[in-house]
């Protein structure tokens, strides 16, 4: 077996699911806008950077969806630099407490969470973006490339996420269409392909968002 076995599903609909990615830039946020529009959930990302130079994904996935303000929940910790939360906290003198961080009352069931970066961002200097989703206990969401590098970059984020026994929901490709690199992820992963995005104009529109959302299985054949 080339990966640790995975951990099983929950049998019945958790609260929600964590969206992280095998790389910064994967996708994530147009993802989480995608899922949040199919499901009519609620959107939460718990840790903002980068807000000198862009409005924040909170926003964006708003304006992508077009849902109403009560499918938004504000960050629990938003900062300007463009770096890694703990870097970001720094610069302002916050100190990140993520083991204090407790999932939120989703007003709109399910609630979507978005991380920040990859699943071994640094929060503190003994706990990573992966410790948060283990403790957080939402199944996963891994966006990826569809492209060259996908299989490594992917095979490698499940297997750190089978070995801290954090159940995986599935796969979400973005990119040109590669379905070959999708079937070998689903055999050597072990998960399944949820969806493929394929190249969208820059930036994404509502009407894209909306277009793919009605191609996203309802939340509750998931389960």
């Amino acid at each position: 077996m080339l990966l640790c076995p995975p951990s099983p599903l929950p049998q019945a609909a958790p609260k929600g699911v964590f969206v992280t990615g095998t790389d910064t830039g994967i996708g994530k946020t147009l993802t989480s806008a995608i899922l949040t529009k199919a499901w009519r959930g609620t959107y939460w990302k718990p840790f903002q950077t980068g807000l000198a130079e862009e409005e924040g994904d909170t926003p964006t996935v708003q304006r992508l969806t077009g849902l109403p303000d009560g499918h938004f929940l504000p960050p629990a910790h938003a900062f300007q630099a463009p770096l890694a939360p703990a870097a970001a906290g720094l610069l302002e003198g916050v100190t990140l407490e993520p083991e204090r961080l407790a999932l939120p009352e989703a007003p709109h069931a399910p609630l979507i969470v978005e991380g920040a970066g990859g699943l071994m961002v640094p929060l503190t200097d003994t706990m990573l973006m992966i410790d948060l989703i283990a403790r957080l206990g939402l199944p996963v969401i891994l966006v990826t490339r569809s492209g060259l590098g996908t299989l490594n970059h992917t095979l490698l984020s499940l297997e750190a996420l089978y070995r801290r026994q954090i159940p995986v929901l599935g796969f979400i490709t973005n990119g040109p269409e590669s379905p070959q690199n999708s079937l070998t992820l689903e055999r050597l992963g072990q998960t399944r392909s949820l969806h493929h995005v394929p190249t969208l104009p820059s930036p994404p529109r509502a009407k894209d968002v909306s277009q793919m959302a009605a191609q996203i299985p309802s939340w509750e054949s998931l389960w």
